[in-house]
């Protein structure tokens, strides 16, 4: 486990769309984990993930993934070509939330209620096992795609009141992610390994935010940069607790080719 040394910031972009709703049968479930191609801890969790999401091993729970990779090791000899300032600084807001003493490598959040080590399997099924028994409310994604080349898609995005015994504001978040992404790394702790990657964030952004009680209505226009490859994009909509970090509902789309 790698311990954080450091916070950061940045920035990241919205992106594509199809059209979808989480399956009613399942409940979903979003897996988010903390990596770095810079961490030798990290690629078991990334298989785990990944195989999370192939196998949808725990009844009852559609787990949503998502890989966001860090960038508090871009200094130790390699520069991941998927972190970001912005995931940093969600994981440590969720050290906050979760009072844990610091965000680690691999770490892995589930649905914003528990954290464990990325790489813990029976762990991580035990948790989605629990995060699918709490309530949930029904989140719908629809997605438009544009006529013209190059133009945003638009995603609506609803959702119904949350239970009663919520009592906090919730925000709406849209990612975009990216199956199928691999890199060859030449220095650091991975040095001379060829890493695989599913399910990673590109783009991740507030789009809405719904107070106690109330339903939610909106909107996003959201851009592709010219390197994702859009047959591997999906995108993911969830409702978090701004307090708390608690998911209390997602939905999930591939892009349209």
């Amino acid at each position: 486990m790698r311990r954080l040394l450091n916070a950061a910031l940045a920035a990241v972009l919205l992106a594509p769309l199809a059209a979808a709703v989480a399956p009613a049968t399942r409940v979903p479930v979003v897996v988010e984990l903390f990596t770095s191609e810079g961490c030798s801890d990290c690629p078991p969790a990334d298989a785990l993930l990944a195989g999370l999401d192939r196998t949808q091993p725990v009844p009852g729970a559609l787990v949503i993934p998502l890989e966001e990779h860090v960038d508090y090791w871009d200094h130790q000899g390699w520069r991941d070509p998927f972190s970001s300032h912005a995931i940093t600084e969600r994981q440590e807001k969720y050290a906050g939330q979760l009072r844990i003493a610091s965000p680690y490598t691999p770490q892995m959040v589930v649905d914003g209620r528990t954290d464990l080590v990325g790489s813990a399997s029976s762990e991580a099924r035990a948790a989605i096992e629990a995060a699918a028994r709490a309530p949930h409310v029904e989140v719908t994604l629809a997605l438009a795609n544009s006529a013209a080349a190059g133009e945003p898609l638009h995603a609506t995005i609803r959702a119904g009141a949350l239970p009663g015994e919520i009592n906090e504001q919730t925000d709406a978040w849209l990612a975009v992610t990216e199956d199928g992404l691999s890199s060859k790394v030449a220095a650091g702790e991975n040095a001379g390994r060829s890493l695989e990657h599913a399910a990673v964030v590109r783009s991740l952004a507030t789009v809405g935010h719904v107070a106690r009680g109330e339903t939610l209505a909106a909107a996003a226009d959201v851009r592709i940069a010219p390197i994702w490859k859009r047959e591997n994009l999906r995108v993911v909509v969830f409702l978090s607790g701004a307090a708390s970090g608690r998911i209390y509902g997602a939905a999930t789309a591939r892009l349209k080719p």
